[in-house]
């Protein structure tokens, strides 16, 4: 039997009270709230609650759809959990989780700590980090469902109802924020916020790295809707000499109870079943690359096996009891290897940083070397999974690792290996650069897709639909989005 997509979620919302204790946050337990309703708590204590909501999101609301979507993962044979997926079949209810974490967990107590920040100097950099917090979890609201509050949400009792705003406006809020996040950011202000900082630990260094990262994203998400705002957007922000990340953003997770992987701690909810199989989309590049990476990210069925044993998306139905390889623990996927409790959350990574600007540049829009950020973007992905010393002889000798010369193949080469890199730990990204791109060239239509094609977003949730006066009414999945052209 399937459990529906929502049901036995509410574990999470504990998972994030007690996450904040094995973080240095016990000054949480000092505010006798609903962690998720945290309007007279101190920006430390929002802080992290705001961040362990966005690793939520990330790592659990997103990561069944993204990565199947994406062709990582596909319905395991022997299991049913996430069958609907596989068949490209939404329905309203799926989201209604996703939309209050995202809004009621995440941008509420953003939003109170950003409130609880103003006029305070010593609570600038928190101000600071609120502002680009806000900027990255509307970018993720907007491209999973298009039109979304924004200009009249987060305001509480003032207005129950918001109206939805058109994705362009949405974008233009996105690239405001960041802005006056990086206004305030200041690495040498002493009161900056410590461990109640999940991500980097208070690091404005770092957090300012983000900003600029998190921009050269959103700018490039333009390329196919409007190129000359994403050509001027990338060339102001070159032009400031920015830094980019060089580390993954990540939340990271231990293994005692609730302060684990977000889809961990769901599936042993689930009862520890591997619903998800290794999909032949992406194993047999991995294999026509000789990339080793695939020895990270999945299991093999038999220690002494050197192969994974992949099931072709969507043919479930048609290998009944066939095992499969399972996600490997680096990327959280098996909830019976107690390391996926360990597996971190990737917001951004360090080689998605690499790729964005080795795009920038071979658009023409910064300066540098396109083929030197797409080495080092391999040399990234490689170290994230593990295996740096992996990545010279796949550079040397995979097809994949080849810069072309033409503009045209050099963003396929680019998209492609960003493809790879996010193997499991990005899906939803990866998905999202499909749309834009439709690179890879590779996907296939999953063999239970009922003659549905893939989704090009996701539905409203039912909870908008009988709760907001302002509900605009359903969009077909097979809408594009704004961007997606």
């Amino acid at each position: 039997m399937t459990i529906p997509i929502n049901i036995k979620r509410s574990v999470l919302f504990a998972g994030l009270a007690v996450l904040l204790l094995g973080t240095g946050c016990k000054k949480f337990l000092d505010v006798n709230q609903d962690p998720n309703n945290l309007s007279n708590a101190q920006p430390a204590q929002q802080l992290p609650t705001v961040q362990a909501g966005i690793g939520v999101v990330v790592g659990d609301d997103l990561y069944p759809f993204g990565n199947i979507w994406s062709q990582y993962f596909t319905q395991s044979a022997i299991a049913s959990q996430y069958k609907t997926i596989d068949q490209y079949l939404q329905t309203n209810n799926d989201f209604n989780y996703m939309w209050g974490h995202i809004y009621q967990t995440a941008l509420v107590n953003d939003q109170l700590m950003i409130a609880n920040t103003i006029g305070n100097p010593g609570l600038i950099q928190y101000q600071a980090i609120g502002y680009v917090l806000k900027a990255y979890t509307l970018q993720l609201a907007t491209d999973a469902f298009g039109d979304v509050p924004s200009s009249e949400a987060l305001q509480g009792s003032v207005n129950k109802n918001p109206a939805y705003d058109a994705q362009q406006v949405v974008y233009d809020s996105i690239f405001y924020y960041i802005g006056k996040a990086k206004a305030l950011m200041n690495p040498a202000d002493p009161s900056a916020p410590g461990s109640d900082d999940l991500i980097f630990n208070g690091d404005m260094g770092s957090w300012i790295a983000f900003a600029n990262t998190l921009e050269l994203r959103a700018y490039l998400r333009l390329t196919q809707v409007d190129p000359a705002t994403a050509e001027a957007g990338v060339k102001a922000l070159y032009a400031t000499n920015p830094t980019f990340l060089t580390v993954d953003a990540e939340m990271t997770y231990t293994s005692t109870g609730g302060n684990q992987n977000p889809f961990y701690i769901k599936a042993v909810s689930l009862g520890k079943t591997v619903n998800l199989a290794a999909s032949s989309t992406v194993v047999s590049q991995f294999e026509r690359n000789s990339d080793p990476r695939q020895w990270a990210l999945f299991e093999k069925v038999k220690p002494a096996d050197d192969t994974i044993t992949d099931l072709v998306q969507g043919t479930y139905a048609q290998n009944t009891n066939k095992v499969t390889s399972k996600p490997a623990p680096l990327v959280g996927g098996d909830p019976q290897n107690a390391a996926s409790a360990l597996a971190p959350v990737i917001l951004i990574g360090a080689a998605e940083s690499k790729f964005l600007q080795a795009e920038a540049v071979a658009r023409g829009w910064a300066t540098g070397s396109a083929s030197s950020l797409f080495t080092a973007g391999i040399n990234a992905s490689f170290a994230t999974d593990g295996i740096p010393d992996s990545a010279a002889n796949y550079i040397s000798s995979a097809p994949d690792a080849v810069f072309p010369a033409a503009l045209s193949d050099q963003i396929k080469a680019i998209i492609t290996q960003k493809y790879y890199a996010m193997c499991g730990s990005q899906g939803f990204e990866a998905w999202n650069e499909w749309r834009r791109t439709s690179y890879p060239t590779f996907l296939v239509l999953s063999a239970a897709n009922g003659g549905r094609g893939v989704p090009l977003r996701f539905l409203y949730p039912q909870s908008e639909l009988t709760g907001n006066l302002s509900y605009p009414g359903t969009v077909p999945e097979t809408t594009p989005v704004w961007w997606d052209k």
